[in-house]
């Protein structure tokens, strides 16, 4: 699995997956500068927070683009209204396109505000940060917080294209790396198991440090969660899998006001104890979930 390529080197690849009336395209190795040819500004808005705006100034330039405060404490309606009323008064109409640019709150606010917009308008996901890579643009789920509860109001609304320009990775915070080395895990746990010891076998330094191996397990785990939503949209059945640790977690992170990724891990080793209880499992397999947390 491990390449020793630097990733701007690699051939863009496209991996389509079918869902319900539409087939979602993640594309690999993607220079940016590739979706701006495709996505030409004349029918695109660009969406975004403050964060990613200072970071690659250049990235925006020619574009209608809206620029919001960084954190979860603006995944708001009040945002959604703000976002509405830009598009409205730039004239968007139903043909044209929205690209969220940036982490899991603007990927979230961005599916959010296409859907609703005219009843859904085009939309494009390039999330930045490694939690938005392997988890918050997948899938469709999208929406605003309500109070203290998370991710209350909402749609499943898929993007055409979620689009990986792995170079964004090289201004993450190793904050932001922890949070989402969280959600890797939690795929390794569910459903692979040979990730899960590969995964023991690294360090935080390794993956910062390693942008080829990065983006190796990047598109491992975007198939581990797309499979996964390929046979369950609408979280019936197998999509549940992915809750593991945010039953507990989404209620720490609200109350303590931490990290996602942080939130999410003390919830995964509240549901191995729990299921140590309750369904028998084997004290080594959650002592092995607990010690891979801590070492990330």
């Amino acid at each position: 699995m491990i390449s020793n390529t630097d990733t701007d080197s690699r051939q863009t690849k496209t991996v389509p997956y079918s869902l319900t009336g539409k087939s979602v395209e993640c594309v690999f190795y993607a220079p940016f500068a590739e979706l701006q040819k495709q996505f030409p500004a004349e029918t695109t808005v660009f969406f975004t927070d403050r964060n990613i705006f200072s970071l690659h100034p250049e990235k925006f330039e020619g574009y209608r683009t809206i620029v919001i405060d960084a954190g979860e404490e603006h995944k708001q309606q009040r945002t959604i209204d703000e976002v509405l009323i830009k598009l409205v008064d730039w004239e968007i109409n139903k043909q044209d396109t929205l690209v969220g640019i940036g982490g899991g709150v603007i990927t979230d606010l961005a599916g959010f505000a296409a859907s609703i917009y005219k009843r859904g308008i085009g939309l494009v996901l390039v999330p930045t940060s490694l939690l938005a890579m392997i988890d918050a643009a997948l899938g469709g789920k999208n929406g605003v917080d309500l109070g203290t509860y998370k991710n209350m109001v909402g749609t499943v609304y898929q993007p055409t294209k979620i689009w990986y320009d792995f170079n964004f990775l090289n201004t993450l915070p190793p904050e932001e790396w922890k949070n989402g080395m969280a959600e890797m895990i939690k795929h390794a746990c569910i459903a692979d198991e040979g990730m899960f010891c590969f995964l023991e076998s690294l360090d935080l330094h390794k993956m910062i440090s390693d942008k080829s191996l990065t983006a190796d397990l990047v598109e491992r785990n975007v198939g581990i969660k797309m499979d996964i939503v390929v046979r369950d949209e609408f979280d019936k059945a197998d999509r549940q899998l992915l809750n593991f640790g945010h039953t507990i977690g989404h209620a720490i992170e609200k109350l303590m006001d931490i990290p996602h990724g942080h939130a999410v891990s003390i919830g995964m080793v509240s549901a191995c104890a729990l299921s140590e209880k309750a369904a028998g499992l084997h004290f080594a397999d959650a002592a092995r979930v607990v010690k891979l947390l801590a070492a990330y």
